[in-house]
Order: C-alpha cells, then sequence, then structure tokens
C-alpha cells in the first residue's frame, strides 16, 4: 500500500500530519537515504527505508480496542481536574492510545481507543454518519410526543439535536428506559435532548458502535477488536 510521506510519520508516532509537514519541509526526512522536501510525496511502507534525523523508522502496529467505560472516568490523556482517565484501564505500553470519539464523565458503556487517526476520523466524522445506540434511564415517566420530538429534532442554541430513532423500553411513575439511536453524536447530544423535555437522566451506556455491541463485556475491562470487526465498521461508511 502506499501511502503519502505526512501519513506515515504521523502513523509511526513521529508527530501530528501538520507537525510532520513541517518536519518534512525543514529537510529532516530521507527516503532510501535521499532528503525529501517535497510534501505529498509517497512512499511504500515495509519497502522504502525512512528517517528522521537519521533516526530510521518503522510502521508502528495499529491497534483497535473496545473498552467497557465506567461512570467517573474521562476520556482525555491529560485533565488536573480528573479523578480517573481512561488510560488507567489498559495496559502501560496502551497509554498513548486515544479515544474514537467520547463518552462524558459520568456516562459508560461502549468505547474504542485507537492509534490509527484515520480509523478515528471514519468513526466520528458526522458525515460517515455511524450510528450509535445508547440506553438511557430517566427520571419520571416519559410520554410518546417526546420521543416522537426527539425523533423530528430540536433546535438547542445554534445545534439541531436529533435522533434516528427511540424506543421505549419501560416506565412507570419513577423512571423510564429508552434506547437512542444517533448518527452525529454532538456533544453530550443525549443529555441535552432529555433536558430540552425537563427529563434527568439518571444513567446512561452506550450498548454499541455500528455493529459492534458491548455484550457481556464487564465494566473497566477491554479487548481488540478483531479483523473482521473493524472491517465491518469502515464497510458501513
Amino acid at each position: 500500500m502506499v501511502v503519502r510521506l505526512q501519513k506515515f510519520l504521523a502513523d509511526a508516532g513521529v508527530a501530528s500530519r501538520r507537525a510532520s509537514e513541517q518536519i518534512i519541509l525543514d529537510g529532516r526526512v530521507t527516503v532510501n537515504g535521499t532528503t525529501v522536501l517535497q510534501l505529498g510525496t509517497k512512499i511504500q511502507p515495509g519497502t522504502d527505508k525512512i528517517a528522521v534525523d537519521g533516526q530510521a523508522l518503522k510502521p508502528r502496529r495499529k491497534l483497535y480496542v473496545a473498552l467497557h467505560k465506567p461512570p467517573g472516568y474521562t476520556c482525555t490523556h491529560r485533565d488536573s481536574s480528573a479523578r480517573h482517565l481512561v488510560g488507567e484501564l489498559l495496559p502501560a505500553e496502551w497509554k498513548m492510545l486515544y479515544s474514537v470519539g467520547r463518552l462524558d464523565r459520568e456516562s459508560e458503556g461502549l468505547l474504542f481507543l485507537t492509534n490509527d487517526g484515520e480509523f478515528a476520523l471514519r468513526l466520528t466524522h458526522p458525515r460517515f454518519g455511524v450510528r450509535k445506540t445508547y440506553c438511557a434511564t430517566v427520571e419520571g415517566r416519559l410520554e410518546p410526543v417526546v420521543l416522537q420530538r426527539f425523533v423530528e429534532g430540536v433546535a438547542d442554541g445554534t445545534d439541531l439535536l436529533k435522533a434516528q430513532s427511540v424506543r421505549l423500553i419501560s416506565a412507570n411513575n419513577t423512571r423510564s428506559v429508552v434506547e437512542l439511536v444517533l448518527a452525529e453524536g454532538k456533544n453530550r447530544e443525549v443529555r441535552r435532548l432529555f433536558a430540552s423535555a425537563g427529563l434527568k437522566v439518571l444513567r446512561l451506556q452506550r450498548v454499541q458502535i455500528g455493529r459492534i455491541k458491548l455484550g457481556e463485556l464487564p465494566a473497566g475491562k477491554w479487548r481488540t477488536l478483531t479483523e473482521s470487526e473493524i472491517k465491518s465498521l469502515l464497510a458501513q461508511i
């Protein structure tokens, strides 16, 4: 597979793709012993010999992890105000993985982590519309008319919050359990939808991304995605 040089540098962990472009322009990169200054130069990983400042690079193994995020964990590498970070749940050598999208601190459920920027982009950018399924427990009895508004769309500031589908699983005078499917995943979108109806979310769990389900994965535990699962996610895009 032929790739652009700056993408190879980014995938190898040298720097972000934009910063890698500057490294190339600074004359710090050689391909097969020759300094390359041209952005967009294409190379063959595993065949061409790439070096930065004379140090040979190897393609970095790409990792794809499914984690059952518990409540109370923050989806960032660093946050001085956070008590716990999701990286603490992974092996020490995988601390460099970053989350594919986010779940807010008190939300729980299925979260992907990877070092593959292209994979992360394709699963999170709105234009690809990867569907994510949530199970929400809210305070009080939820009426069907509210669910219909969620599907039609709710204006919140400059955002239009909208669920692809909503299903009432159970309801009584104390609480209701609702399944929602979203395609865009705006910041705290599920919580904001319920807040627009004056409803308090007691528990929010993401149970599925694309065709991949949380299943029986225990809270705080992880597993690597299989090759077929990775392909199934990208095939939906």
